[in-house]
């Protein structure tokens, strides 16, 4: 049950991260996401005006599910690959954090409570590196098992490292999976999906640090008995 109470505030970003974010050349832009109760703010919230470079709080503005305010809206993504949603916290908290730990499971993170405290991913000290092991449990999770319609991640990853790491529509798919939960960016009316060329890049560079070179098929067996990605080791 989402907390009407809770509050939290995003880390913040140098300037040239807010110059990037839509922000002017003197580093104005969009204040840290935040979350709290009616009575933090008015009972509303308002849009950034990437014309003038400020905040517009008048009129309110309504997000995609008719809200005006950010009352227990604190699930914004996080992580080296973000998690974001209730049902995401909270099955970080169910599988790694406090709830493993008080029905007597085993838990990485015993005394954090990702329902009570999502912001922890970015910021408990005592953590450091559980933004990378909260987007691992992402990958796990939301990416390696995504199969929708005609489109499973792990088949699709195995014919494009069988195809010798050459089909990129294989990257376009997965960016979509990671950054709107579908395999077919735009995955709703009015979002956008930044172009792609960057992302290849990355992957590619990705590619290169691994050994692996696209078009290339040394190096696409497995590393314990020469087996290729996805095939039986009962041969």
């Amino acid at each position: 049950e989402v907390d009407p109470t809770m509050r939290a505030t995003a880390n913040d970003v140098d300037v040239s991260s807010r110059r990037n974010s839509g922000g002017t050349d003197d580093g104005r832009a969009p204040t840290p996401l935040y979350c709290g109760p009616l009575t933090d703010y008015d009972g509303y919230t308002g849009h950034w005006d990437y014309v003038s470079g400020a905040e517009s709080t008048h009129p309110p503005v309504e997000n995609g599910s008719g809200k005006t305010d950010v009352e227990g809206c604190c699930w914004w993504g996080r992580g080296s690959i973000q998690i974001r949603g209730v049902c995401a916290y909270g099955k970080l908290n169910y599988f790694l954090g406090k709830r493993a730990y008080d029905e007597g499971r085993p838990s990485m993170f015993p005394d954090v409570d990702f329902c009570r405290d999502p912001q922890a991913v970015c910021s408990n000290p005592k953590y450091p590196d559980l933004k990378w092991i909260a987007g691992m449990f992402r990958w796990i999770t939301e990416v390696q098992t995504y199969n929708q319609g005609d489109y499973s991640y792990m088949q699709r990853l195995v014919d494009f490292v069988d195809g010798g790491l050459q089909d990129w529509t294989f990257v376009h798919g997965l960016s979509g999976i990671v950054t709107q939960g579908c395999h077919e960016p735009p995955c709703a009316f009015g979002v956008e999906f930044e172009d792609g060329a960057s992302r290849k890049a990355t992957f590619i560079r990705t590619l290169k640090l691994l050994g692996l070179s696209p078009g290339k098929s040394d190096g696409m067996t497995h590393a314990a008995d020469g087996r290729r990605l996805g095939e039986s080791s009962n041969r």
